[in-house]
């Protein structure tokens, strides 16, 4: 075994003094592995979706006591979670995933308010967050709170209710996790004005049930597993890239193919990119 680790990842005779897995044999077999494993996740995850799908360790009792939590330490007062903003938040939850969109206006033209209209919450002031693709309830927060427009909603004194929907679907192509907020008052100001409507998306979707949250969760989480074997195949190619330089150093081996750091650097970068286009999205 230690024969074939050293074969595998260290400069010597045996491999022609470059570590066998940045052959390019190895590496072409290493671009057909994640094609065919791509595939086959995604047919056992249609096939089996209580083994493996999308999941979240996210709760709309979790997501008020954060908005809550954030509010107090701002001095703001609380927000009340409200039925009627619950429903409206499932509605719009269920209209995105019904025809495929991510946005606050559907494609129809039917914006936040309707829902809130439709589901008898007689407003006043109104507001709407979006989010999806996060994995807990503190991401969601933390992402809304690192935005200004959203930030807002989240903190304006002129919201009293409160209502959220979790709903695990496919949106554009992808499974995801999707985040409905309703902001909400009934309460009529001391200076009468029309009803003020104010809507901002977020980066995340999260799939709901009917009672506006996700139903039994699969054995193993397909977004993070993906992600984590692309991590720890890329991980290992820059493991055995940086040794076979030091080795290569070591011991002053002549040779015509290189440019390691170049691909280290490269290998890092997209290292980076998979974490950034996992991360979830508010709007």
């Amino acid at each position: 075994m230690k024969d074939f680790l050293h074969h595998l990842f260290i400069p010597r005779e045996s491999n022609n003094h470059r570590a066998k897995i940045l052959h390019n044999s190895n590496l072409f077999l290493l671009v057909v592995f994640l094609f065919l494993s791509s595939f086959f996740i995604q047919s056992f995850k249609e096939a089996f979706p209580s083994v493996l799908g999308i999941s979240s360790d996210i709760s709309v009792d979790s997501l008020v006591a954060l908005t809550n939590k954030e509010r107090e330490a701002n001095g703001v007062g609380s927000l009340t979670i409200n039925a009627q903003l619950s429903q409206a938040a499932a509605q719009k939850a269920e209209d995105m995933l019904k025809n495929d969109y991510w946005a606050h206006n559907s494609p129809s033209g039917t914006t936040p308010w309707v829902f809130i209209k439709n589901s008898g919450y007689n407003y006043v002031y109104a507001g709407e967050n979006l989010a999806k693709g996060f994995s807990t309830s503190q991401e969601v927060v933390a992402a809304w709170m690192a935005s200004p427009s959203h930030r807002a909603n989240m903190l304006s004194s002129n919201y009293k209710d409160v209502g959220f929907a979790v709903v695990t679907g496919r949106l554009n192509g992808e499974d995801t996790v999707l985040i409905v907020e309703e902001f909400g008052n009934q309460s009529v100001p001391i200076v009468a004005s029309k009803p003020v409507e104010t809507a901002v998306s977020s980066d995340k979707t999260l799939a709901m049930a009917k009672s506006f949250a996700p139903e039994s969760k699969p054995v193993i989480n397909s977004v993070s597993f993906s992600l984590n074997i692309n991590m720890i195949i890329v991980s290992i190619f820059i493991f055995a890239l940086i040794l076979d330089m030091i080795v290569v150093e070591r011991k002053k081996i002549v040779r015509f193919v290189g440019h390691n750091v170049d691909h280290v650097f490269y290998l890092i970068f997209m290292l980076v990119l998979v974490g950034v286009f996992t991360k979830g999205a508010i709007i």
